[in-house]
């Protein structure tokens, strides 16, 4: 494993409901960059936007919601979306150990 990936910041998937995710897009958008967010944010295949439409996005269902009474609709669709982000949390261990599988040194 290098060191780069050994002191990288975790990737995570944002979600709306988390008070932190709303913090750190908060400073990028004060900032313009994301140095000072403690995390990276994965971006899934299938949004087809790169990631700061997919977080504005999510940030206005999340509102659209809290405002006019998501309730258990909310629930559920942050439930799913936690489920989909472990998947993609746990697809992205296993390409990382891909990856440092791949760099290691092959016995000739």
């Amino acid at each position: 494993m290098s060191k780069l990936e050994f002191f990288s910041r975790p990737l995570v998937a944002f979600d709306p409901y988390n008070k932190d995710h709303r913090r750190y897009y908060a400073e990028f958008l004060e900032y313009g960059g994301w140095g000072k967010c403690p995390v990276r944010f994965i971006c899934p295949d299938d949004t087809g936007s790169d990631l700061t439409v997919m977080i504005k996005n999510h940030l206005v269902q999340f509102y659209i919601d809290r405002e006019f009474g998501g309730g258990k609709l909310a629930k559920e669709r942050s439930d799913d979306l936690k489920k989909s982000a472990d998947e993609m949390y746990k697809e992205a261990g296993r390409l990382r150990k891909e990856a440092a599988a791949l760099l290691k040194p092959r016995r000739p």
